[in-house]
């Protein structure tokens, strides 16, 4: 009996995804709830499970493909786990078939793993970017030593085996002596077309501009110093620059909800709660997950979110629940070693606050020329809903809160 895999419901306004990489292959042994396909949509990667155990029968839609939401893509044959359905014939680690399972014969060399066993060590520690990484390379997962929480292997293990394979095989580039160049075609993935798409039309319909100021981040440092092992103690987490920006935020939303607000046809929206987007790096590409409430939120549990989503980003695991919605976005540029630059915001939403990195710059304190740990600040916004005033006043209350937490304290 053959049970058929369906596109699962994706999210809310999702109707399509593309076949990112099949994680079974016709005739390997599935068990119930194991993966075997990854659809890739505008911004997640979603793992399909099958519903039974058995045996992969069929893939009914080729990588790189796009399928609607119930489209059956694969079936899989119940039972026989392990056994290759009629007329197919799963491959050996060397590529050559048998037409049916058998003993090892006498006196041949060391038997194979069968693809139960293959399917079942490496499932549970193969995240869908890594498993990509190893079928663009060819690497083996088992000759490489994870550096992952828990000893799990990330798609940095496999590249950097990769390279140091190709540097051990290649005695000498030849193109380093006739000065070949070379060029190479990828194609976009879906996540990358979509964010292209995105800020593209939101450049097209806001009316864009950008405010800046700068920041003495001397008494967020001098904090963080002081109380980052107490904290990390007490609430097994790293307490990071994002929560008091968070914090800061919530206080200017508050004071000016047009930062908070969208624009939908004639109309405006305004929001009584902050979710804040907070822009994290991801495999495919940069994602938003949200954190929700961040207004009604501790310290410590926007910083728990925050380091729960840099590392579901990491490992392909966000859900398309992890970044919808969202009244507005903090992108920190300066991880990166960004000076200054002028985010574009997240449509819907109206402003996104922009970070850059921390550097000791002179300034005027009291008649005085000294040196302090500066950032500069940059609140993109839509000007059709935001006026300059507006924005300028949201980016001042930030600064403020910044350079005195005791504000966040006294909701000042």
């Amino acid at each position: 009996m053959s049970t058929e895999i369906k596109v699962p419901a994706l999210g809310e306004s999702v109707t399509e995804g593309t076949i990112a990489e099949w994680l079974k292959q016709p005739g390997d042994a599935v068990a119930v709830d194991e993966p075997i396909v990854s659809l890739e949509t505008d911004k997640v990667a979603v793992e399909v499970p099958s519903p039974v155990a058995g045996v992969l029968e069929e893939q009914r839609v080729g990588v790189g493909k796009t399928v609607q939401v119930g489209a059956v893509i694969a079936t899989v044959a119940e039972g026989g786990a392990g056994a290759a359905p009629a007329g197919r014939a799963p491959a050996t680690s060397e590529g050559a078939t048998e037409e049916k399972p058998r003993a090892a014969e006498p006196g041949a060399g060391k038997a194979q793993p069968s693809a139960a066993t293959r399917a079942a060590d490496a499932a549970p520690v193969l995240s869908p970017s890594v498993r990509r990484a190893v079928q663009e390379t060819g690497v083996d997962p088992a000759t490489v030593a994870g550096t992952g929480r828990g000893g799990r292997l990330t798609k940095e293990d496999i590249a950097a085996a990769a390279r140091a394979s190709e540097a051990a095989e290649a005695p000498s580039p030849p193109s380093a002596a006739t000065g070949e160049r070379r060029e190479e075609r990828v194609r976009m993935t879906r996540m990358r077309q979509t964010i292209a798409r995105r800020l593209k039309s939101a450049q097209d319909t806001a009316a864009l501009l950008t405010t800046f100021n700068d920041c003495d981040m001397s008494a967020v440092i001098d904090a963080r110093n002081r109380y980052k092992d107490l904290f990390a103690k007490k609430h097994e987490v790293r307490l990071g620059f994002m929560g008091f920006f968070a914090k800061a935020a919530c206080l200017a939303l508050k004071d000016v909800p047009a930062v908070n607000a969208y624009i939908d046809g004639e109309e405006i929206v305004y929001h009584d709660y902050v979710d804040i987007s907070v822009a994290v790096s991801a495999p495919g590409g940069l994602v938003v997950p949200v954190v929700r409430d961040a207004d009604r939120k501790s310290f410590a549990q926007i910083e728990k979110d925050i380091a729960d989503f840099g590392a579901r980003a990491k490992n392909g695991a966000l859900t398309m629940d992890d970044m919808r919605g969202g009244t507005f976005t903090i992108s920190n540029g300066g991880v990166f070693g960004s000076l200054m630059s002028t985010p574009i915001i997240n449509p819907p939403q109206s402003a996104v606050l922009g970070l850059h990195r921390i550097e000791d710059r002179p300034v005027v304190r009291d008649g005085q020329v000294v040196v302090r740990p500066m950032m500069y600040l940059a609140l993109s916004y839509d000007h059709r809903l935001i006026d300059g005033r507006e924005a300028v006043t949201a980016l001042k209350i930030i600064k403020d809160a910044i350079e005195d937490p005791t504000r966040l304290l006294i909701d000042l």
